[in-house]
């Protein structure tokens, strides 16, 4: 009887402690939002451009319109003109008759429409465009809901409550960055000081609402915070150092001109992209150092501290190289276009590799996979210290 109560007495302190630890997660949302768009104009909704979505219901016209170049060469556009059912908005169900432009000029077009294609299309009002709608591209988010909901169900089938928990935290995440962190930085507030809060919020958030509030999940969550400064440390240092600009492609071009008054901090960019990056490999390495030790201790009770702290170092041994492997071909992969682009374009290897594109990539990579290392040995020490004195 006694040891029911008990069990209902703890069961109920962790319910209270996840509840609260949920509402600080929300809070967070709710007041870091509100500061970051303070001074954020874009987000009064003064786009002026209208976005629907429609399916092709037959093609009425296709006509080509040919213009000089210079006194040799001509160009042509080609425009289909369709009708097309509506199928969002206060518009949806009626037919409306819009175009899709191909523009030669480009290697690669979207692919001509044909009836029962699903598309999105836009128009300005009081454009100069010869046809009020104008094909935009065409709907492809439908697929990733079902690729989500496939996610989700597996995630729920696998992790049981547990699952919940880790769909619970993802969203939580997915708005720090997207509904906090994104704004702030379009609104010109500091992106080193927005993607530590980031980092920080996400790392206690994650460890708490999944692991609990105890002895695992603290020291998983110093071992992980280690790390991401080892990384930070690293990035800042090497910045100044490699004299980089941040001007890596294109996008950081526009972005630079986004706001010619107050231009952003492509350095502060990369500098976030690594620490954000690679978070989510170090968090799950300290977690798996965190989470075999407190077994290794329950079963165990005898252990002393010296071998709890050698058992983390062996295990950290066993899962560095695969970690590192991760974070390492994750960039790779997220920039093989480029690297691509850049080694057919250039023969020099010593050129190449000097193009601050390829620097920055290696940077991410390497800064980002020290701070994993670093996590390993960091995690197992502060969970031996916690745990020595655990019954």
């Amino acid at each position: 009887m006694e040891c029911t109560r008990m069990n209902q007495n703890i069961r109920k302190k962790q319910m209270i402690t996840y509840a609260a630890v949920l509402l600080v997660s929300i809070l967070y949302i709710i007041v870091g939002h509100n500061l970051a768009i303070a001074n954020y104009h874009a987000f009064s909704g003064d786009d002026q451009s209208i976005v629907i979505k429609a399916e092709v219901v037959e093609l009425t016209d296709r006509y080509t319109v040919m213009y000089p170049l210079n006194e040799f060469e001509y160009a042509e556009d080609e425009t289909i003109v369709f009708r097309a059912k509506v199928t969002s908005g206060d518009m949806k169900g009626k037919t409306i008759e819009a175009a899709q432009t191909l523009d030669y000029f480009t290697a690669v077009h979207l692919p001509v429409v044909e009836p029962g294609d699903r598309i999105l299309l836009y128009s300005i009002p009081g454009g100069m465009a010869e046809h009020e709608w104008l094909m935009s591209d065409y709907q492809r988010f439908d697929q990733i809901l079902i690729l989500g909901a496939v996610f989700v169900l597996l995630v729920l089938l696998i992790g049981h409550w547990q699952g919940v928990n880790t769909l619970i935290s993802l969203a939580l995440t997915c708005l720090a960055v997207f509904y906090v962190f994104i704004p702030a930085v379009l609104a010109g507030e500091s992106i080193y000081l927005w993607s530590i809060a980031t980092c920080i919020y996400v790392t206690f958030m994650t460890l708490f609402i999944v692991n609990g509030v105890n002895a695992k999940s603290i020291g998983a969550i110093l071992g992980c915070l280690a790390g991401i400064v080892v990384a930070a440390v690293l990035t800042l240092f090497f910045e100044e150092s490699m004299t980089l600009t941040g001007l890596l492609d294109e996008n950081s071009v526009l972005l630079y001109g986004l706001n010619p008054d107050a231009p952003f901090n492509l350095k502060a960019i990369i500098f976030a992209a690594i620490i954000i990056g690679s978070m989510g490999a170090i968090m799950d390495v300290s977690i798996s150092i965190a989470a075999a030790l407190e077994e290794l201790k329950e079963k165990l009770p005898q252990i002393t501290f010296g071998e709890l702290f050698q058992s983390g170092m062996n295990i950290s041994r066993d899962i560095m190289g695969t970690m590192a492997n991760t974070l390492i071909l994750a960039y790779i992969g997220s920039a093989l276009a480029g690297v691509l682009l850049m080694v057919a374009y250039n023969s020099a290897m010593i050129d190449l590799f000097n193009r601050e594109m390829i620097v920055v990539e290696c940077l991410q990579a390497l800064a980002g996979s020290i701070g994993i290392l670093m996590a390993l040995p960091f995690t197992a020490l502060i969970c031996a210290l916690l745990y020595q004195n655990k019954k």
